[in-house]
């Protein structure tokens, strides 16, 4: 992977270090990925609030790869394009990108990277703090920096992402001219959007993960903690089940061992408004629809089956696809704190 020195916040390149190193992203900063799009811009402003309110340094990318086309004349072998103009309006882009967010009271570098778009982030994601990125992006020279690349970037980053759809351009105070977006905002009209953070629940430990991260964020945002636990209705996997099961003693049970949760969850966080939403029905649904108003969705990068559903895993995918709002996806780790839950009562999924 080719690396260009950073800009600065004023769009020129920084000199190379003493010894000849291109500087490189700060550890623990906030990585966002542009590529021009509305998408991007989205995500930039997003990431750029984010950054303001963690105190943290913000890094844009934007990522190029030069594209070679067979011949097809009697001389065999490839041909390249010079990439001076290709790698000009990458420049543009982080130009654009850092003079957007010059308001913000942070810490700001650009880099143009040569190289796979998906590969530059993962390898940035390594020493960043949290990645960001739009749902969709453009194609051309640029690359994808964005759309299929965001669906990867989830499940294999070393740090938590949040995925910005550009549905939410309006609540960020951005234009788009999607015009499918257009309508529906114009029909629906301004969103009233609630000052919480919603994580999705299923008694995996990858959710508990999720939780305790979700419950930072909400922190920061001065914001209300909604944890949601959506239980499907039975289908094939169940149909073996030799009589119908209770739904009234389950949702009993699984409100017994939220209420658990939420308790152990106040010995961490003794000042956080903390509210659980125990729902009937798909947890894609449940969460995409959660997403219009709430400030942020959290969920883990993969879960359990079993009565609670596959709230994460697979089922993150859908509410990826079609979230109408951030929607911030927790790497499984590690994390001290999980060792103390079973002092607080019976947890979801637990044998």
């Amino acid at each position: 992977m080719e690396r260009q020195a950073p800009m600065d916040q004023h769009g020129r390149h920084n000199e190379e270090s003493q010894d000849g190193q291109d500087q490189v992203v700060e550890p623990g900063g906030i990585v966002v990925g542009v590529d021009g799009s509305e998408h991007g811009q989205c995500a930039l402003v997003w990431a750029a609030r984010e950054a303001e309110r963690r105190q943290l340094p913000l890094h844009i990318v934007t990522a190029y790869s030069v594209p070679i086309f067979a011949a097809s004349g009697l001389d065999g072998g490839y041909a390249t394009v010079d990439d001076s103009v290709i790698r000009d309006g990458a420049d543009a882009i982080v130009r654009q990108a850092l003079d957007k967010v010059s308001g913000y009271a942070i810490d700001v570098d650009a880099s143009v990277e040569n190289g796979d778009a998906a590969g530059v982030l993962l390898d940035l994601s390594e020493d960043a703090a949290l990645l960001v990125f739009g749902s969709r992006g453009r194609g051309g020279f640029v690359g994808r920096l964005l759309g299929s690349v965001s669906s990867a970037l989830p499940a294999h980053a070393k740090c938590p992402t949040v995925t910005v759809p550009l549905y939410c351009a309006d609540r960020l105070g951005e234009n788009t001219e999607d015009k499918h977006i257009k309508a529906e905002h114009a029909k629906t009209g301004p969103r009233k959007v609630e000052n919480v953070v919603a994580v999705g629940v299923d008694g995996s430990e990858q959710a508990r993960v999720a939780v305790l991260e979700a419950a930072e964020e909400a922190q920061r945002m001065g914001a209300t903690l909604r944890v949601i636990c959506a239980v499907p209705q039975y289908s094939g996997s169940l149909a073996w089940v030799p009589a119908p099961l209770d739904r009234d003693a389950l949702f009993a049970d699984i409100r017994v061992q939220l209420d658990a949760g939420v308790a152990w969850l106040r010995s961490h966080f003794p000042s956080l408004a903390i509210e659980t939403e125990l729902r009937d029905g798909s947890p894609v649904d449940v969460l995409v629809e959660t997403s219009r108003t709430v400030e942020l969705v959290v969920l883990g990068t993969r879960g359990r089956g079993g009565f609670a559903g596959m709230l994460l895993g697979s089922t993150s995918d859908g509410v990826l696809h079609h979230a109408k709002g951030p929607v911030l996806v927790v790497p499984d780790r590690e994390d001290p704190r999980l060792a103390d839950r079973h002092k607080f009562g019976p947890m979801l999924g637990a044998a």
